[in-house]
This record gives structure tokens, C-alpha cells and sequence, in this order.
């Protein structure tokens, strides 16, 4: 039997299961809406920042990449705006260092047509650039023809985010709770069981990013999806070659392709990092080779990106192509060099930045799904698929959260 059944549950109004970037950014948005609310974040782990929202490359994107239809496109430019004035509050490291987006190639330049459409419709700044004015902002980098200008694409320290709210959310009154691992969720009964203990709760927001379809499927919900997490791993280039990058270069993503490809990117500390991949992982936290891999789940994921290999929905089999040979450096070296050609292999050295990319598979369509999923009961709301740019849109996703709880909650009386 569960030993936590014999401890006294503890009752909240809203209790957050994880702590990362959203669920702290959830857990504010409520404290200012009902600051007497009585509000837990449950951790697994022991201390804030230790997966993706502490490990992320510190971009705020301006969100130029997503279609105005989607939920990345409402949340992303708002989101990096107020997390720059959080920024700024705070006195935590930021930069507006911008953005160049480059066409290495004819075939990029339908793509850039897209970007633009997306930046007029989205209301972000953007603006066309030709060879010139490409090496005005970044003189190392083509030389191409083409490319586009984001100003407003920033840079911040990430960690520093993550522990000033977790500060600020203890100064307020809200408990975050580490080394709390969800065990089992009573949804009739609104009583969450961990590792520790029991907690009953008003309404219950899963911001659990990588582990959110587990806890989900806990309560009977994501049932048509999966897991397929993929790895990003970085170089960074060796301090005296820091110069050779005065903000973040990417190129034009590969339509056929679901990621953004290698990218440049200098951040706040004035390192600049290479990468990342998208290697697909067979784990959760599969950060080293063989580490963070459970066989049972190693096992499931392998079948789901051997069905996607065979049916190639999305261009898969490419992905696995391009993205395995990048652990080798020379093909790391040689997308980096399609961005800024006096690139050596000498310049880039190993990097202990290594994420997880949280992604979903749609099961019956055999599909990666590349927008934000959220799924809800009346008693409980789910942000699955957090995947990038989650970071940059989490204090505007947060609002967007609670104004869906407040909504569903109105109806919920009114009935």
C-alpha cells in the first residue's frame, strides 16, 4: 500500500505539478490575480532549472516562425516582451541583440516570402535584407544574397528567470514543494498522491513539460499521443573567436524539416553557442549516451521513430539522416559553415549545453505535432507539447492559462 495515504492531505486552491519556466510563470499570473490563494508547485526534482527551462539557449524569439493561426504565434511576441520587462524589473541579464536569417540557397527564398507573411500578420518588426546590409549587421556571416532582419530577438539569462520567480513566488506566499514526484491523481476526489504525500486541490494546472502526457494520462487525457523526445547538443566557439558573432545568425529552416537547423546564437555572457541538434533520444532525460534511458519507455520510443522512419510523414527519414550524422563534428562543422564560412573546426570546442526537446507524436497520424496542445477537464488544465519557443511565451502562455480556467470555472458555477 501507498504509505502516503497515511499522512494528512494538505489542501490548495491550485496546485502546479512542475516547476520549470510555465509552471512558475503559471503560479505568478494566479498569485497576482488572487493573491490569497493558496498555491503549491510540486518538483520532482530538488531545486529549480534542471531540465529544459535551465538548459534552453536563452533566446527569446520574436516569433516570425509560426503561422497566425497557431497558439505559438498568440502568445510568442507578448510573452518576449514581457519577459524582457521582467528582465528589466529584476536587474537580470538581457540583451536585444537581434536576429539574421539567412538564404543559403533558391530554394530558401519561398521560405523567406513565408517568414515575412508570418511577421506581417503576427505584427512583429522584420525587415528584408540584401548582401549589404546582412554584412552591416553581421560582417562575418554569408556572403548570401538574402536574408531577414528581427530586431526585437533577445537574449536572456534563463536560469536567472527561473530562480527569481521561484524566489519571489516563496516571498508571496506560494509553496514549491521539491523532491514531490505524482505518483497517482484522484480526479473525482481532487487529491494528488507523490512520492511523500497527499495533497487536494481546487484546480489542478500540469505544466510538467517533458513528464506532462504522463501526468495527463493520469487523469484520462492525451490518450493520442506520445513522447518522442530529441537531444540538442551544442558546441561553443573558443573565446577568441567570440567576435565572429555579434547576435544570433540562423538560416532559413528547411520546409522540409520540422526543426530550425544549426544556428549561431551569442548570449548574455558573451559566449557563442552552435547548435543545437535534434537527435532523437530514448529518454526522457537522455541528456548522455546512456544515461536518463528506462528500456521499458527506450523501447516504446524506438518502435514510434522506427513507424515514423518507415511511413516518412514530415520528411522523418531526412531528419534522422541529417540529424545522426551531426554527431560528428564535421557535419556540425559544415552546417555552421553555411552561416559563417571562416569557421575551422579548431573554433569550436565541446559544450556541456545539452537539451531535451519535449516533442509529441500525434499516434494515429504518426505525426509530429508542432504546435502548443493544452487539454482540460473542469477541475484541471494540461500544457502538453512545450516545446520551443515555450520559454519565450510563458508569461503570456500563463495569462492565456488562467483566463481559460477563469472562463471554464464562470460556466462552471453558472450551470
Amino acid at each position: 500500500m501507498d504509505g502516503s495515504l497515511d499522512k494528512p492531505a494538505e489542501n490548495y486552491d491550485f496546485i502546479i505539478v512542475g516547476a520549470g519556466i510555465l509552471g512558475l510563470t503559471t503560479a505568478h499570473e494566479l498569485k497576482k490575480r488572487y493573491p490569497e490563494a493558496r498555491v503549491a508547485l510540486l518538483e520532482k526534482e530538488p531545486h529549480v532549472g534542471m531540465h529544459a527551462s535551465g538548459r534552453n539557449s536563452g533566446v527569446l524569439h520574436s516569433g516570425i516562425y509560426y503561422g497566425s493561426e497557431t497558439l505559438k504565434a498568440k502568445v510568442c511576441s507578448i510573452g518576449a516582451a514581457r519577459m524582457c520587462r521582467f528582465a528589466e524589473e529584476y536587474g537580470i541579464s538581457y540583451h536585444c541583440s537581434g536576429k539574421v536569417i539567412i538564404a543559403t540557397g533558391e530554394l530558401d527564398l519561398p521560405v523567406v516570402d513565408r517568414l515575412l507573411k508570418n511577421a506581417r500578420e503576427n505584427k512583429i518588426r522584420a525587415e528584408l535584407l540584401g548582401e549589404e546590409e546582412i554584412k552591416k549587421i553581421e560582417p562575418h556571416a554569408g556572403p548570401y544574397k538574402v536574408g531577414i532582419y528581427s530586431p526585437d530577438t533577445a537574449v536572456i539569462d534563463s536560469l536567472a528567470v527561473v530562480r527569481k520567480l521561484a524566489s519571489l513566488l516563496s516571498d508571496r506566499g506560494s509553496q514549491i514543494l521539491f523532491n514531490e514526484e505524482v505518483h497517482r491523481i484522484q480526479s473525482k476526489e481532487r487529491i494528488v498522491h507523490t512520492n511523500r504525500r497527499r495533497y487536494g486541490y481546487g484546480h489542478l494546472f500540469n505544466c510538467a513539460g517533458a513528464n506532462a502526457d504522463l501526468i495527463a494520462k493520469k487523469m484520462g487525457l492525451g490518450s493520442g499521443y506520445a513522447l518522442l523526445p530529441f537531444k540538442g547538443l551544442y558546441y561553443k566557439l573558443r573565446p577568441e573567436r567570440n567576435g565572429l558573432v555579434k547576435g544570433s545568425i540562423y538560416p532559413v529552416p528547411d520546409i522540409r524539416l520540422p526543426f530550425l537547423g544549426v544556428h549561431l546564437t551569442r548570449v548574455v555572457s558573451g559566449d557563442v553557442y552552435v547548435g543545437p541538434t535534434a537527435i532523437p533520444a530514448l529518454g526522457r532525460e537522455n541528456y548522455g549516451i546512456f544515461g536518463g534511458i528506462k528500456m521499458a519507455e527506450g523501447l516504446r520510443i524506438g518502435r514510434h521513430v522506427a513507424g515514423m522512419y518507415l511511413r516518412n510523414h514530415q520528411n522523418f527519414r531526412l531528419l534522422v539522416h541529417t540529424e545522426m550524422r551531426k554527431y560528428r563534428k564535421r557535419s556540425f562543422l559544415e552546417a555552421a559553415r553555411k552561416l559563417v564560412p571562416e569557421l575551422t573546426s579548431e573554433d569550436l570546442v565541446p559544450s556541456n549545453k545539452v537539451g531535451i526537446r519535449p516533442q509529441l507524436v500525434n499516434i494515429e497520424m504518426k505525426k509530429l505535432e508542432m504546435d502548443y496542445i493544452i487539454e482540460e477537464t473542469p477541475t484541471s488544465t494540461h500544457v502538453l507539447n512545450a516545446i520551443s519557443p515555450a520559454f519565450t511565451s510563458s508569461f503570456a502562455f500563463a495569462e492565456l492559462l488562467v483566463d481559460r480556467y477563469e472562463k471554464s470555472f464562470k460556466q462552471t458555477v453558472s450551470q
